[in-house]
């Protein structure tokens, strides 16, 4: 590949990574807010409460959508990268197909197992209600996942922007109105409804590319058995993870109680969940691209060793102001009664660096549909997961959670490297190992100096920090065009 196509494959990295960076960062603002409303309005438990509704359907949901909206981006992308689009809309409608049929049996099975997701999650037994009520979100959220699909794989990126900006301004405009009104009781009706819109606003933007047709005939499920098979895999790697933060939070009830619950969901919030927003802007136009050059070793590496380079590149000076600026942000997004996480949410954003380095290596497995290997991959993860932030707490409090996620984020970048060396042939060029070199250094700076530094010494460092990563940042920025 010569220069000026080097160039433009940074040039694409970095124009679709800062439109959908942009976006996610203006969907973070508009969540802050949200949260920032549940927060003052219910307080740490009730968010808590919220949380473990939230984990449930989402397990439900990874356990019964069949992997359609990861296998089904990956057949398509393949359609599109070979130019035949009579089956690329014939496959559409497999797609749908699938989708819908996913989205009745999830409900129904969630559905029947109601009484024991109550006792699994809840002492008191008392949520069947509120559990049942939330089973409709299941069906909502697998109609979504397969319109979303369609639109990632046909790079429809600027609709993708406008959807999800969207999607957020009514969530927080529900989380206002509902909250205000009703208060407690409206965790389910807004749980509900924001699935609800993510359906509709979704399919808004699908349907004008491809009218919505529904075929339940034999020769089209046969259709969609390839993409199923593929996706089951992914359907059980969803369960791993889905579980494990469904398994953490309902250990942390029983040994602890909801208010350490809603303490854990708010720094989890605050990194993982909003930190993936991010990853999220590369992985919209990264996974189609890298599922159109799947069979392809070299191209393969270039694109994920220059998607691992940029996100450095963004991340470093990002997750600087974000840790070292925390005590001013929690109790301005939360409220004080939140403090108690600051340490939590200083020590897990160190694992963000770790996850965005990892992410586009793991998402070589999704690309080139190796469903065992991601299976195999997200159980030990989950696994692993669970132990350290359990045992984390049990041995340092909150601040032991965060430091279980960061053991188990170090872990998963060994092993996912020398899975993808062994299986698929990946080396990590010497321009993401001089990246490293530069910012990993000051990521773990910047933990120990929130840890150990106060007041002036404090705040020194961090702009120090931030001013170095910053500098290092923009001199790639600047030298790529």
């Amino acid at each position: 590949m010569d220069s000026q196509e080097q160039n433009s494959s940074y040039r694409q990295i970095l124009k679709y990574t800062s439109l959908f960076g942009s976006i996610q960062g203006i969907n973070i603002l508009i969540a802050l807010v949200r949260n920032k409303i549940v927060a003052v309005l219910l307080g740490p438990s009730v968010m808590g409460l919220m949380s473990l509704f939230y984990s449930t359907i989402q397990m439900m949901f990874n356990a019964t959508n069949l992997g359609i909206g990861t296998s089904s981006v990956k057949t398509l992308s393949e359609l599109v990268d070979q130019g035949e689009e009579e089956r690329l809309v014939r496959h559409v409608g497999v797609i749908r197909s699938w989708a819908m049929l996913t989205a009745i049996g999830g409900m129904l099975v969630s559905m029947l197992l109601v009484p024991l997701l109550s006792r699994m999650s809840f002492s008191d037994g008392n949520h069947e209600l509120h559990l049942f009520l939330l089973t409709p979100a299941v069906a909502l959220m697998a109609i979504a996942g397969g319109e979303m699909a369609v639109l990632k794989a046909t790079r429809q990126l600027k609709n993708i922007a406008r959807f999800s900006m969207l999607n957020m301004a009514f969530t927080l405009l529900a989380a206002l109105l509902l909250f205000y009104f009703i208060g407690e009781a409206a965790i389910v009706p807004y749980l509900v409804s924001v699935a609800l819109a993510q359906m509709v606003l979704t399919m808004i933007y699908s349907v004008r590319l491809y009218p919505y047709r529904l075929s339940f005939s034999g020769s089209v499920l046969r259709e969609g058995k390839p993409m199923v098979k593929l996706g089951l895999a992914f359907v059980a790697a969803g369960v791993c993870t889905s579980g494990a933060d469904f398994a953490i939070r309902a250990i942390l009830n029983k040994v602890a109680s909801l208010e350490v619950v809603g303490l854990y969901n708010s720094g989890v919030m605050m990194t993982v969940v909003y930190a993936g927003m991010v990853f999220s802007a590369f992985e919209t136009d990264f996974f189609p691209r890298l599922s159109q050059v799947n069979q392809r070793v070299d191209e393969s590496n270039l694109l994920v060793n220059r998607q691992i380079e940029v996100t450095m590149h963004i991340l470093s000076p990002m997750l600087i102001v974000f840790s070292m600026g925390m005590p001013l942000f929690l109790p301005l997004l939360f409220s004080r009664q939140f403090l108690p996480v600051l340490s939590m949410i200083q020590v897990t954003t160190l694992s963000m660096f770790i996850r965005g380095v990892k992410l586009p290596a793991a998402y070589l497995m999704l690309g080139k549909g190796d469903s065992r290997a991601f299976f195999w991959m997200e159980l030990y993860s989950a696994v692993v997961l669970v132990l350290a932030v359990v045992g984390g707490y049990l041995l340092w409090g909150l601040v032991g959670t965060g430091i279980g996620i960061l053991l188990t984020e170090a872990l998963d970048i060994l092993v996912v490297n020398a899975l993808c060396r062994l299986r698929y042939h990946y080396q990590v060029s010497k321009q993401v190992t001089r990246a490293a070199l530069f910012h990993l250094p000051l990521q773990v700076l910047c933990l120990f100096s929130t840890q150990f530094l106060s007041d002036i010494s404090y705040w020194a460092a961090g702009l120090v920090l931030f001013v170095i990563s910053l500098w290092i940042s923009l001199h790639f920025f600047f030298t790529q065009k």
